[in-house]
């Protein structure tokens, strides 16, 4: 079926008016409605009560001069895209200039119109008229698309870029709601943020956004979404298709197909830098035949038109770019069809949030590096301030013994000499201890700890370290060891947990009294295992516990007792890596109980 477009002819001469009719209605490619007058004022007050498509103006008209028509038309009432075609039936050149100066779009001799030149100057006016309304339409598109990407990267927040986003499309496009879906490590997923409508709240300093304002996503929302439909479409579609280098799918012939590109849904990509999307709509997903796929998610919101399309970041260069989430519109009310206007604004939107949220990373990763950079310098600080502190004693003391067996070992009995060595031995130990842990710490700190884990049997791995406790306290304390459930099958590293184990317990035994009770509880299940330290020694005050996780931190109560503040941070560092946690709870005067819990088999990424 033909479309039909609407035509007024201004001529006074009935004659005329008939011949323009008959050639028209001949045209076999286009269908016209058309109103006729004979004056000028009849013509222009039609032209103010509806609208024409194109308009064909007799030159000579019997109250007022075509052209002056035309100036008055202009000036009044035309749009400046509706075409004008003057009608002569005189071939004045300076007429026809002054005609297409005030905007007619041709200019015909009545003596020479035949049907065919009548149809194709209607029909170019008309075809004008689209390539007019389309560059107006395309303006308009642009204009908004600046505007709405200059709101979204007024920020570099992350989460500020996203709200505002899901607001200026929503406003954009009109639609009931929209989502920024984004790809997790492992290919699921969660929703991020999401636009709703909410009474007449507006958004920030935006009150031209009236009636929308961005809402924080619900916890039901967060969870991510697994499901494998997406794999198997993608397996059946990439049998007859394959990527152009642009990222758009190809069709069988090897030409890159705008038409028909890849679908999503809330699924996990199995290979996304095999499966670089295109632009891509899908207006109403249960006749694509993807229901099965948006079906868990989009229940919730008794919705069936959604449009979407991805977040693709730039990739260090590479042309294939990295698959960052998705930009998802709803359509609550009705089954709306997509207009591909509306798929190219939501891809380019698309395009300047990616923008934006690589920036955002960009200046949260260089934030971090600022930080990290910080927190080294600080921690250099803290080594030479530690160094220069507890290694100045046990020096001393070294040098004194030394420098007393080199001049009086022949004065002093072997009691004495073997006392002197002693110290000699303990502070060199205390020193090689000291400089170890600051080793490791920094290790930690630079994010160059190792996690090698190996199959261990607890149970004894615990009871040979305590007895190594046992045989250097002595009975200045009592130590006990109880082990409850199943403690089989625990994978760590060996060397970490000794670190675990020896610093909670030096920490136990050098703050307790002497004589005390430390105990050592080991219990496990089939998923973890669970161990804890407790001693009746001084406590640690309850302001000073949260930052006792820390290097170089200590409680004050601790007096003279000697120490770095390094084996708690050690302790929970290498709980980390095997991916377990660890707490502690103390009282002042009634002791401390460091809780370390751990996964029995956990991989590194």
């Amino acid at each position: 079926m033909l479309d039909t477009w609407k035509l007024l002819i201004v001529d006074d001469c009935v004659a005329d008016r008939k011949i323009y009719r008959r050639f028209l209605l001949r045209d076999p490619h286009l269908s016209y409605q058309i109103l006729e007058v004979d004056c000028a004022e009849d013509g222009l007050a039609l032209c103010q009560e509806m609208h024409f498509d194109v308009i064909l103006l007799d030159l000579c008209l019997p109250d007022m001069n075509g052209l002056e028509l035309l100036d008055r038309l202009n000036q009044e009432v035309l749009d400046t895209a509706t075409p004008v075609i003057i009608l002569t039936g005189r071939g004045d050149e300076e007429v026809a200039v002054q005609a297409m100066k005030r905007g007619a779009l041709d200019y015909l001799i009545k003596q020479q119109l035949k049907p065919d030149v009548l149809q194709l100057s209607v029909r170019n006016a008309i075809k004008q008229l689209g390539l007019q309304a389309q560059l107006s339409k395309t303006q308009e598109r642009q204009r908004l698309i600046a505007t709405t990407a200059l709101r979204i990267r007024q920020s570099l927040d992350l989460e500020q870029i996203l709200n505002t986003a899901v607001v200026e499309v929503q406003q954009l496009l009109k639609c009931d709601r929209v989502m920024v879906y984004q790809f997790a490590p492992d290919l699921s997923g969660k929703i991020v943020a999401s636009s709703a409508e909410s009474g007449n709240v507006a958004l920030g300093d935006r009150p031209d956004i009236e009636g929308l304002v961005y809402q924080r996503v619900p916890s039901h929302l967060e969870d991510r979404i697994q499901n494998i439909c997406y794999q198997e479409r993608a397996e059946k579609e990439n049998e007859n298709w394959e990527l152009g280098e642009t990222g758009k799918k190809l069709n069988v012939k090897g030409q890159e197909d705008e038409s028909s590109l890849i679908p999503f849904s809330f699924c996990p990509i199995p290979n996304p830098q095999s499966l670089i999307p295109g632009k891509r709509a899908i207006s109403y997903v249960y006749e694509a035949g993807l229901s099965n796929c948006y079906d868990t998610p989009t229940a919730q919101f008794h919705t069936k038109a959604h449009l979407v399309v991805p977040i693709n970041l730039s990739n260090n260069g590479n042309l294939t770019p990295k698959p960052w989430g998705l930009l998802i519109a709803y359509q609550d009310s009705g089954e709306q069809q997509w207009q591909s206007d509306d798929v190219e604004m939501l891809y380019e939107v698309s395009v300047q949030l990616a923008i934006a949220i690589q920036q955002a990373e960009l200046l949260a990763q260089t934030q971090a590096a600022l930080q990290k950079e910080k927190q080294l310098n600080t921690f250099k600080s803290q080594i030479i301030g530690t160094v220069s502190h507890e290694c100045r004693t046990p020096l001393t003391s070294i040098l004194v013994a030394a420098s007393t067996l080199v001049k009086h070992s022949q004065q002093l009995d072997e009691s004495k000499q073997h006392r002197f060595m002693q110290i000699i031995e303990q502070k060199a130990r205390y020193m090689s201890k000291l400089v170890d842990n600051m080793l490791l710490v920094n290790q930690f700190e630079l994010d160059k700890a190792k996690f090698k884990p190996i199959p261990l049997d607890l149970l004894q791995f615990f009871f040979e370290l305590v007895e190594q406790e046992r045989e250097t306290v002595g009975d200045r304390h009592e130590l006990i060891f109880e082990s409850t459930g199943n403690n089989q099958g625990f994978w760590g590293d060996r060397g970490l947990l000794q670190q675990i184990f020896a610093n909670l317990m030096s920490n136990a035994i050098k703050y307790s009294p002497k004589g005390s009770r430390v105990e050592f509880h080991l219990i496990g299940n089939d998923s973890e295992v669970m161990f804890y330290v407790k001693d009746r020694g001084i406590g640690i005050p309850l302001a000073d516990q949260k930052n006792l996780f820390q290097s170089f931190c200590r409680g004050s109560n601790v007096d003279t007792i000697p120490g770095t503040g390094l084996g708690l941070a050690i302790a929970k560092a290498c709980v980390e890596l095997h991916g377990g946690n660890i707490t502690l709870s103390s009282q002042v005067g009634q002791g401390t109980t460091v809780t370390v819990s751990l996964p029995k088999r956990f991989t590194t990424n």
